[in-house]
């Protein structure tokens, strides 16, 4: 299914490069919450990719904190590899150039929200990934830029007598724990949190979002300008619903983080059912008929 047009992903990040470093706060956020979620692992990853790695950063972030010897970078648009640093190529997310068992850790910060084959893009990491090398990644989900798209669908209503898609669909947790799994990852987990950022009106907003190269690149959006009769509109029901007393507006950036690890047989199994050697009550010291088995909370009730 093609839901983005890769080509208009990757005009808008070239458009963007020169000016990344004045948008970059998000991409540095969440980059610093991704590596928060790698010091729990107490090991050294000898090579590594940034697989989308916009201007650089996740790459200066993991320099300033380790763990990583070696990393390569690359991105869909040439103009943000080339600031990015060495060494760092163009590549597209949906058509890996790397041989198969070559990285230690793949790392993506919010890139993956504008690939049309993300089950493909995952299997491909997992295949790039060496026994027991990790996948760590942040994408926007479901739930991002709500307030945006609310307003905007007003707008439109009100204007124009009909809506058309101007914020990207984006999975649920759900989804992208099933995705990993399908993908052939083990030890799956993904996680939530939503970075809310205040701006101070909505074309600050607009701004920011294109200096970030993060403007709507649906297939099925509007071509051509938008009136200026629907900017304004809905420049002004984002003031009425979402701004505060200041006269600011809110954001919401909602963000899954993935991990798994590409299969190893000296990683941790389930047992089989039936396998267990031990009963549960065994291991509590009390059983069902237990006289001195304890009591649930006052006002509880123990469920037969």
């Amino acid at each position: 299914m093609q839901v983005f047009d890769r080509t208009a992903v990757r005009r808008h990040r070239d458009r963007a490069a020169p000016v990344l470093d004045a948008h970059d706060f998000l991409f540095r956020e969440v980059g610093e919450r991704l590596l928060d979620r790698l010091d729990d692992i107490k090991r050294r990853f000898p090579l590594a990719l940034d697989l989308g790695c916009h201007g650089g950063q996740l790459g200066r972030l993991i320099g300033a904190r380790g763990g990583v010897e070696s990393l390569i970078q690359c991105d869909l648009s040439p103009a943000m590899a080339g600031r990015a640093g060495s060494p760092a190529l163009a590549a597209d997310e949906e058509l890996s150039p790397f041989g198969p068992e070559t990285f230690d850790l793949v790392l993506s910060c919010l890139s993956l929200h504008w690939v049309n084959d993300l089950p493909g893009a995952l299997v491909q990491m997992r295949t790039a990934l060496k026994p027991d090398g990790l996948f760590a990644a942040a994408m926007l989900g479901s739930g991002t830029l709500a307030e945006l798209r609310t307003a905007f669908a007003g707008a439109e209503e009100a204007e124009e007598g009909g809506m058309s898609p101007r914020v990207s669909p984006f999975a649920d947790a759900r989804t992208a724990g099933d995705l990993l799994q399908r993908a052939g990852f083990a030890l799956a987990v993904v996680d939530t949190e939503t970075v809310a950022l205040d701006y101070a009106d909505p074309f600050r907003l607009f701004r920011a979002l294109r200096g970030m190269g993060e403007t709507n690149a649906v297939i099925e959006r509007r071509k051509g300008l938008t009136r200026r009769a629907t900017v304004m509109a809905a420049a002004e029901r984002y003031r009425a619903e979402f701004g505060g007393a200041d006269g600011r507006v809110r954001a919401s950036f909602c963000v899954l983080y993935m991990t798994g690890w590409a299969p190893d047989p000296s990683q941790q199994r389930p047992l089989a059912p039936g396998s267990a050697q031990a009963r549960l009550a065994d291991a509590l010291a009390s059983t069902p008929s237990d006289p001195g088995a304890a009591e649930p909370p006052q006002g509880a009730k123990r469920r037969h």
